[in-house]
């Protein structure tokens, strides 16, 4: 599933994006290009899939391409096709959701073949593939330890495949730790994940939830910020710095569930990913001040960690 902080950083872009903008942007605006953002990532996860099954089905092309030769070898003729028929791939292949979502959004189009052909060859060679298809039996731990070979050895460590990925997918750079994670845990657990709703219903409602009062309480957030300003200069401080001050004062107190020790730390890896290079060390004192004046005055109710289910 995708994680908070890959929502937070969606979140993030959608207020920055609203805010740079000339014209206004409203609430149900922010929404609605926050839904788009959480949607290209559910794409790009299932693209990922899709490649990676396209992998594993090559051997039966590989198989046809080779017979039709005008004067097929005895290695031509019989190809090793044991992938082809992978369990997980066809527990993959076969699930609704997935068929679905390579129809609505035509990845058969955007499927570069050729680099299928180039990652296949490689596999062929190495020796995991070969022990692989020379093993008559099949088990579960064998068909999914070559499946996942095929997605963190071949497809994630080739550089064709990621300047493929950037090209495709602007998100790429920002969600690429994550849906390598997502897949993998798509490998262990295929029947837990529904394509046309990788986010899930509690994450969807975070996401809107955490825009919502980010928007909302804007006014609030910032005059709780502005006392803190005193030792630092307001000509330096990144607009995203304030973004994620306040995204993170909203998390403090309308978000009962998330520890304050996670926010801190969340935001404080965000502004040192996405803002300038004094942003954590200025994102952490603010966030800290502020979280000692809210606990002083009773302000933070959290529910405790461990009693949720």
């Amino acid at each position: 599933m995708i994680s908070r902080r890959n929502i937070r950083i969606k979140v993030m872009q959608c207020l920055y994006a609203a805010e740079t903008e000339s014209t206004t942007q409203s609430e149900p605006q922010s929404q609605k290009l926050l839904k788009s953002y959480l949607d290209d990532t559910a794409e790009l996860f299932a693209f990922c899939v899709y490649f990676m099954t396209e992998i594993a089905r090559y051997p039966e092309v590989d198989a046809k391409l080779r017979a039709s030769k005008h004067l097929p070898s005895y290695e031509d003729l019989h190809v090793k096709i044991k992938l082809a028929g992978n369990s997980l791939l066809w527990k993959i292949i076969e699930t609704s959701s997935f068929q679905s979502i390579i129809k609505q959004k035509h990845f058969s189009d955007k499927l570069n073949t050729e680099l299928v052909r180039k990652i296949y060859l490689s596999m062929v060679d190495t020796e995991i593939y070969k022990s692989y298809i020379h093993e008559e039996s099949r088990d579960k731990k064998s068909e999914k330890e070559i499946m996942a070979f095929i997605f963190t050895d071949l497809m994630m460590a080739n550089d064709e495949v990621i300047d493929y990925l950037e090209e495709h997918f602007l998100q790429w750079d920002d969600d690429a730790e994550m849906i390598y994670q997502m897949v993998l845990n798509y490998l262990s657990k295929p029947a837990s994940f529904e394509f046309n709703d990788i986010i899930g219903p509690e994450k969807t409602n975070y996401a809107k939830s955490l825009l919502k009062t980010t928007i909302e309480k804007k006014d609030f957030t910032l005059e709780m910020i502005k006392p803190k300003l005193k030792n630092w200069d307001p000509d330096r401080i990144a607009a995203l710095d304030m973004i994620l001050l306040r995204m993170g004062i909203c998390e403090f107190l309308y978000f009962e569930t998330i520890p304050t020790k996670v926010t801190i730390n969340e935001y404080i890896d965000l502004a040192k990913s996405y803002s300038t290079q004094q942003s954590g060390q200025f994102v952490n004192g603010i966030l800290d001040g502020i979280h000692k004046d809210l606990q002083a005055a009773g302000s933070i109710k959290k529910v405790e960690f461990k009693k949720q289910s």
